[in-house]
């Protein structure tokens, strides 16, 4: 029997499926790069399952090649799979921003039970709050327009609106706070980022925001304005939190 192995060629089909079987584990981690894993991993299985077929009917020596193969494969389909899930997740998260939370309190109407308390929080508009009202986000922050100051003149004697906002960390770790968190619209839908006035006291700039702490500052904004609308990130595509202010 040792005579009849020792006379077998290596089965090639279980060494190049092992090969692509490790190739494949190897950018299983990496964004994007790991859809050609995914590829690879399936024709190092392929090629595994066809090693093990092989050397089962005793036609080459490598059995054990061929089942490491597929082992490895199949472990970098699955690996494949979850960093996906985990960075479309990710993804979305960034893109679609903070949400507001159950816990802002200022927009939950006073109830009579706890369960009306939270159906009341869920149901809550957050795209029109009024100045004053403060939101919690999922992120930690809670972010509020404090003051709408309308009619003011700038240098060139242009009309700029100026909001002051506040930013406070609920959360256990920083968070950033940025000018540009922030965009107004007037009565058309337009919107705009922050403008320059000569005139700006306490201007909110760019910063982090310790655990607890708090930071208000103000921003200003070319003409009359009707929202004032937060993003959570520069990528956001829309904001479902707002203030209406007109």
């Amino acid at each position: 029997m040792d005579h009849k192995e020792k006379g077998q060629s290596q089965s090639v089909i279980a060494i190049v499926g092992l090969v692509l079987a490790i190739i494949a584990l190897l950018v299983s981690f990496v964004p994007i790069v790991n859809n050609g894993a995914f590829v690879l991993g399936l024709v190092g299985a392929v090629f595994a399952i066809v090693g093990i077929v092989q050397t089962g009917k005793g036609k080459r020596r490598g059995r054990g090649t061929a089942v490491a193969g597929l082992i490895v494969a199949i472990l970098s389909l699955v690996i494949v799979l979850v960093t996906q899930s985990m960075y479309s997740a990710a993804i979305d998260s960034v893109t679609n921003g903070a949400q507001p939370t159950d816990a802002s309190s200022s927009l939950a109407a006073p109830a009579a039970s706890t369960d009306a308390a939270s159906s009341s929080a869920s149901s809550a508009d957050y795209s029109n709050m009024a100045p004053g009202q403060s939101v919690d986000l999922d992120n930690g922050l809670s972010v509020s327009v404090d003051k709408v100051e309308a009619g003011l003149s700038n240098y060139d004697g242009s009309k700029v609106t100026q909001v002051t906002v506040t930013y406070k960390n609920n959360g256990s770790s920083n968070a950033s706070f940025n000018a540009f968190d922030w965009k107004a619209s007037d009565a058309n839908g337009a919107q705009r980022d922050e403008t320059y006035y000569a005139s700006q006291e306490n201007a909110l700039n760019s910063g982090t925001l310790s655990a607890g702490g708090t930071v208000t500052g103000t921003i200003a904004f070319e003409g009359d304005i009707t929202k004032v609308y937060y993003y959570s990130s520069i990528v956001q595509s829309d904001s479902n939190i707002a203030w209406a202010v007109s």
